[in-house]
């Protein structure tokens, strides 16, 4: 019972996120617009989110991992649990470090290099 409203708190988390773009914050577009840049931005080391793409990218491979068919084949539901509760998470991940990338990079968009402003 408590993993059944573990798993309904999530998705509901999941699906307030992703309405969040209604409600004034970043649209879904906007966010995975801005995964390129991010990514360039990490890569060129002016954006600190190294170890948060890192860890995505690990979800990513895990869920589609041929090494991953071996719970699902043994264990069907559990197997096919694990990767609902991965995938969840990268959602969330995604949806949260994107969010957080697009307000540095507004905020970067106001700094002038080499002027201080009151």
């Amino acid at each position: 019972m408590a993993r059944t409203l573990k798993r309904a708190a999530a998705f509901t988390a999941l699906g307030r996120a992703l309405l969040a773009g209604a409600r004034g914050g970043p649209s879904l577009g906007a966010r995975l617009a801005a995964l390129p840049r991010m990514i360039r931005a990490t890569a060129r080391g002016e954006y600190d989110g190294g170890l948060r793409l890192a860890l995505m990218t690990a979800a990513v491979a895990y869920v589609a991992s041929p090494v991953d068919l071996v719970p699902e084949l043994f264990l069907t539901v559990f197997g096919l649990v694990d990767d609902a509760v991965m995938v969840t998470w990268l959602a969330g991940s995604v949806l949260a470090e994107t969010e957080r990338f697009l307000e540095w990079e507004a905020g970067r968009a106001s700094v002038i290099p080499g002027h201080v402003t009151p």
